[in-house]
């Protein structure tokens, strides 16, 4: 049966996971999940997913994930792949927090910020400017912390590409679509960190695949 990656309208979710097995060179097959016949919600994606949502993943018959990040690092286990840094326990703990600090303070306020600026728009819903205003300033906080973690390291982790760098590809590459994109003028250090993961082809490939 092979990798098979549920995905419902090209999510910034399940572009992390196809990251990661672009990173491995896996390979894999994304099978859509059709919203309009109500399918997320049916039995059979139930079984995959329990909340009703994407990614949901597949390896072969016995293996059957939900939530991106944990199936991320399943995939570069399973290919032992040097994104996870587990052969160094203290870079591989450094790594674990830059993950949770992507997940509990970075992707929130710039998931936010996409949402009213790029989704809404596409449903003929207007921009709460508020909510936008509102998630901006937490994001430059946050960008503060990264700013004087990155003049010290060249990667979130330390001096070597990890998985936490990785995981803020989905949404950040979607920021970067909207006017507020500039505010990373105003950080060089994490500006130059963006453009040095953007440039991996593992993720122009994604996204080539995103954007069909």
């Amino acid at each position: 049966m092979g990798i098979k990656v549920y995905d419902l309208t090209k999510t910034t979710n399940v572009a992390r996971v196809l990251i990661s097995l672009e990173e491995v060179g896996a390979d894999y097959e994304v099978v859509p999940v059709d919203f309009a016949t109500g399918e997320p919600k049916s039995q059979a994606h139930l079984t995959r997913n329990p909340f009703g949502q994407v990614p949901a993943f597949q390896d072969d018959d016995d293996v059957m994930l939900f939530e991106s990040r944990a199936i991320s690092r399943y995939i570069l286990r399973k290919y032992k792949s040097d994104l996870l840094r587990e052969d160094d326990i203290k870079e591989a703990a450094l790594v674990d927090v830059w993950v949770d600090v992507e997940y509990g303070q970075y992707n929130a306020p710039a998931s936010a910020i996409c949402y009213n600026v790029i989704v809404k728009p596409m449903h003929g819903e207007e921009v709460d400017q508020q909510v936008v205003d509102t998630n901006l300033e937490k994001l430059k906080k946050v960008l503060e912390v990264y700013e004087a973690r990155l003049s010290q390291y060249k990667y979130l982790a330390g001096d070597f590409i990890s998985f936490a760098d990785l995981s803020h590809v989905p949404c950040t590459y979607y920021l970067m679509l909207t006017q507020y994109k500039l505010v990373f003028d105003s950080y060089p250090h994490v500006k130059a960190w963006w453009e040095a993961i953007i440039a991996r082809p593992s993720i122009k490939k994604v996204f080539d695949i995103m954007s069909a």
